[in-house]
């Protein structure tokens, strides 16, 4: 897998985290906290891995 795919794979799982998140605020008001707290973790990490592919100089 090439930088720029892997790239673009972690940019999707990001969004889908984003969305997985809300609908399950939405539709599951009563989730352990400890579970949306555990997405929002994998989502950060996912933004991060992003912030240093692109700030990676081989990207460019």
């Amino acid at each position: 897998m090439s930088m720029l795919s892997h790239l673009e794979a972690l940019e999707r799982r990001h969004e889908a985290l984003d969305k997985e998140i809300e609908d399950v605020m939405k539709t599951h008001p009563s989730i352990d906290p400890l579970e949306i707290k555990a997405l929002k973790r994998k989502k950060l990490q996912v933004k991060d891995e992003i912030a240093r592919l692109k700030d990676d100089p081989t990207m460019h």
